[in-house]
């Protein structure tokens, strides 16, 4: 079965080709550079380009893959949660070509699609723990099924990846943030600065960011002198030890909050053995690190996709179009568009 990705969730526009749990071949049109003019993704702008791109890389796609459109059986849409005007022009496209094929369409849960993502490149056994770290989302799952995904915690504000580009916003670091934080906090130490653990004098599962992001601020805008390095500051040679100390004491802060929680859903749930690691912040070196020395200490596996698996993309997306079309799930043209805040719901037809 060849299955058709389409992601157009928020600042990328994606399509990619599956063809029996093999990825053929993918394309993407990233929008960084524009949206770092403002510091942030603008809406409005974002949806405007996914229309202006996606046709001409749908004809890229099928060039470069060597298929025709009469040779995709079905059709795999992310339909949220995102940017509400981004997805609607993924959603439109797809349901188009979907029609005009004659193929079945399938939604797909941006989010979880970022957690089966690694069964591109490492055997994915069900049940597992999947921890979602992405700029906008960070939540625990139990994932029974490539249909089944279960929150078990989830973001009640700021997500971890938030938090790394607004604090990076504050530092003056070129936008994106939380990357270059990454790389600053390997070259500094955590042990000079203390910033709290957020929301772990609970007992549940639930992530809350939005006290870390404050403390870290009211430190850097009390201690540190951020006008007196370059803004935007693009690399970490320009940036002074007090910078890189503390991005590395914030960066400690995030991963082992992530990892307490983490730790906690899985002595709640002693069958599962293995952790996936998925979305944007997958790619910090701290936390992958954590995330694997504790599988290793529990004798279980630690998952994590490639970098380029990580940040969205249509790989994902035709993946898991393809592990859930093949079990003859589907969805009608009257599928809904789901933005953020809002649940997808499993509304999928069987045929």
């Amino acid at each position: 079965m060849l299955c058709l990705g389409v992601e157009s969730s928020c600042d990328e526009t994606a399509l990619a080709l599956v063809e029996d749990g093999r990825l053929l071949h993918s394309v993407l049109a990233t929008q960084a550079d524009m949206h770092a003019l403002f510091g942030g993704v603008v809406p409005e702008l974002a949806s405007r380009e996914h229309y202006r791109y996606i046709g001409s890389l749908f004809d890229a796609l099928m060039r470069r893959s060597g298929k025709r459109p009469s040779d995709i059986d079905l059709v795999a849409v992310a339909r949220g949660p995102g940017l509400l005007g981004s997805l609607l022009v993924g959603v439109a496209f797809a349901k188009g070509l979907a029609l005009g094929l004659g193929v079945r369409l399938l939604g797909v849960n941006h989010l979880h699609a970022h957690l089966l993502a690694v069964g591109l490149e490492h055997p994915l056994d069900f049940p597992a723990l999947g921890l979602l770290v992405s700029g906008g989302h960070t939540h625990l799952y139990r994932m029974e099924a490539p249909w089944k995904c279960v929150t078990l915690g989830r973001t009640l504000d700021d997500a971890a990846g938030e938090a790394f580009d607004k604090v990076g916003k504050v530092l003056g670091l070129a936008y994106p943030g939380g990357r270059l934080m990454d790389a600053l906090a390997c070259e500094g130490t955590a042990g000079g600065v203390v910033f709290p653990r957020p929301y772990l004098d609970n007992d549940n599962l639930d992530f809350s960011f939005s006290g870390l992001k404050t403390a870290a601020s009211s430190y850097i805008q009390q201690t540190l002198q951020p006008a007196t390095w370059p803004r935007p500051l693009c690399s970490v040679d320009e940036a002074p030890q007090a910078l890189k100390d503390c991005c590395a004491a914030f960066n400690a802060a995030v991963v082992d909050t992530l990892c307490v929680k983490t730790k906690r859903a899985l002595d709640r749930n002693p069958q599962l053995n293995t952790v996936v690691l998925a979305g944007g912040v997958a790619c910090n070196s701290l936390l992958r690190q954590r995330i694997a020395d504790l599988m290793e200490s529990r004798g279980g596996r630690a998952l994590f996709p490639s970098p380029h698996l990580c940040t969205d993309n249509a790989a994902m997306i035709a993946y898991a179009g393809w592990l859930i079309g093949k079990e003859g799930y589907f969805h009608t043209l009257q599928m809904e568009t789901i933005p953020r805040g809002r649940i997808v719901p499993d509304d999928m037809l069987r045929s």
